[in-house]
Formats: structure tokens, sequence, C-alpha cells
């Protein structure tokens, strides 16, 4: 797939007033600081189609764009380690179980996880949540360019083992990387494979 388009649609904190549209919806999420911006950046080849920031925990709201006028890349906030108020953290969790339990254009959810750390509980609780609600989602292993050739696949295979306690099969997964570009086509084929899929219908 090839992005001719990708512009910011909105901002805000109520499901209710998310795009009426009835295109389909992928959402990105993860832990703070997990390279999310990057990583949207870099699948749509826009530099600051979403805040990049320093600090974790800069995306507070569901943020929508629509890509190449068909779907919709929904970046949501991550959870973890943000630096703001318990208070504030449970906004977030509350309009971010909102949008996953009520929004039907949502096709599938990208998990983002740190491919330099072991299996993080707070990450493995998330994707155990999605697993009961029944939400589609893949897990996408960020920084890979991080480790090295050798170190990466141990890794991957830690989470596999870690992920086979709770499930009967790995989830579908993508390695990636926002510097060298690494996966960038293997994301975008999926989706337009899905949405392909769904014209069928």
């Amino acid at each position: 797939m090839k992005i001719s388009s990708a512009e910011f649609v909105i901002s805000n904190s109520d499901v209710t007033k998310c795009p009426k549209d009835k295109l389909p919806e992928y959402a990105f999420i993860g832990r703070s600081n997990v390279g999310k911006s990057s990583l949207i950046n870099m699948l749509t080849g826009r530099k600051n189609l979403a805040k990049t920031s320093g600090r974790p925990g800069k995306t507070q709201l569901i943020n929508h764009f629509i890509i190449n006028k068909t779907w919709f890349l929904v970046d949501l906030p991550g959870y973890g380690y943000a630096r703001v108020s318990k208070s504030a953290k449970k906004v977030f969790q509350k309009f971010i179980t909102a949008y996953f339990s009520k929004r039907t254009q949502l096709v599938s959810a990208f998990v983002l996880v740190d491919s330099r750390h072991e299996p993080q509980k707070i990450d493995l609780e998330f994707m155990q949540w999605l697993g009961e609600n029944q939400i589609p989602f893949s897990i996408v292993f960020t920084k890979a360019d991080k480790l090295s050739k050798n170190k990466l696949p141990v890794q991957i295979e830690n989470y596999t083992k870690e992920m086979l306690k709770y499930w009967s099969a790995m989830p579908n997964y993508f390695i990636t990387s926002s510097s060298s570009g690494l996966g960038k086509e293997d994301v975008l084929k999926y989706i337009a494979e899905i949405n392909t899929q769904l014209k069928d219908f």
C-alpha cells in the first residue's frame, strides 16, 4: 500500500464524538515511550503527523487520522509510565476502554511493545483484556534496530513463550524500526489486505 494522503481529523476524549464515517479503523496503542508516534510517522511517511516527544505520555486523547481517504489510523494514549496524575490515568483508561468497547468501526488494534525489554506484565494484561473482549489485535515490536541480529530472535522467542502460557498460538506480530523503516511494508500490506476483504462483504 502506498500512502498518498494522511490528514489529521479530530482529537477528543469522547467516543461518541469520533468520526461518524463507516470507514475501517486501526488503533495503535502501547506503553508510554514505546515509540508509537515515531512508528505512525514512519508508516505514513509524514515526519510530524503524530507529535513525538521526549516526555512519555504526550498523547492524551483519541486522535483520528484519515489515510488515503479510505481508512482511519487511530492514535490512542499510551498506558503505563506516563507522567500524569492518577486521576488523569483513570480518565485515559475510561475512554480507552470505551473506545475499544463501543467503536464498531474498529477493525483491529496494533499493540506496540519495546523489543528491547522482557515481556511486561502491563502489556500482557492489556492483550489478555483485548482477547477476553474479542478485539482482534497484532503485536508490533518496536525499536528492533536497537538490538543485535542475534538478540532480536531471542527476545521474540521469550515473548512467544510468555504468550503461549495464555494463548493457544502466538498472535500475529510485526518487527519494526521507525529509524530504518523496517516493517513498514508488512504492516501496510496487512492493513491493505484486510481492507480488501472488507470490500468483498
